[in-house]
């Protein structure tokens, strides 16, 4: 009797066992992101654990720059420049989508609670200093609710005055479960009028050099 109970729940499982690896196939191809009919959201650039390489003082048009001037003008400014400028910022062609869902609230709850003192550093070094680890527990972090499907930011690595370029960290994740799918580490080169315009235009060089990258990165 035990035998034929044994044998009737291994029958069962031999049975289930294609549906469930199709199941599972089919919940890994929705996370596809090199598949372009698979939607994604995008949620802004991460700033929170960004260093300005350089003093403050370098960084200023005509007065010094100050870490709670960062958060509260800049970091907001350079996530709606993104969303108010879409033909200069082509966040849809850099990964070979027609459109996106913008939704940027959980990266903005992040930078808005940013309060580091240190955040100007003449560290040459911290202009790379996060890893894919650091990445993950980045995200980890967010706020993403009920949200589901593939999500698409930069994470703000670190902004040198001498190179005049940053450093970002190009992330697709699992919004349901905050895994990351990719993680690839990109720099831009900064250009544009003003302060603002000028390191905007690092991110609208990552965008540019991904649209070229993206395809083949699969």
């Amino acid at each position: 009797m035990k035998n034929f109970i044994l044998n009737s729940r291994l029958f069962m499982v031999v049975l289930l066992l294609p549906f469930i690896t199709s199941n599972l196939f089919a919940q890994n191809a929705k996370l596809d992101i090199f598949d372009n009919k698979n939607q994604v959201t995008w949620l802004g650039v991460d700033f929170s654990e960004v260093r300005f390489v350089g003093p403050a003082s370098d960084w200023g048009d005509a007065i010094v720059k100050t870490p709670t001037e960062m958060r509260d003008k800049y970091f907001p400014a350079w996530n709606d420049l993104i969303l108010n400028e879409p033909n200069a910022f082509k966040v849809a062609d850099a990964i070979n989508r027609s459109e996106i869902i913008n939704d940027i609230s959980a990266i903005t709850t992040v930078n808005n609670k940013t309060d580091k003192k240190d955040i100007f550093t003449e560290d040459i070094s911290s202009y790379q200093s996060l890893n894919e680890s650091a990445v993950a527990r980045m995200v980890k972090k967010y706020n993403l609710k009920d949200k589901n499907g593939i999500g698409f930011l930069l994470i703000a690595e670190g902004m040198s005055k001498g190179k005049n370029e940053a450093s970002y960290w190009v992330t697709f994740i699992d919004m349901h479960s905050k895994e990351v799918i990719l993680t690839k580490r990109m720099t831009g080169k900064a250009s544009g009028f003003g302060f603002r315009n000028y390191w905007a235009g690092s991110i609208k060089s990552v965008f540019k050099s991904m649209k070229k990258e993206f395809k083949h990165w699969e």
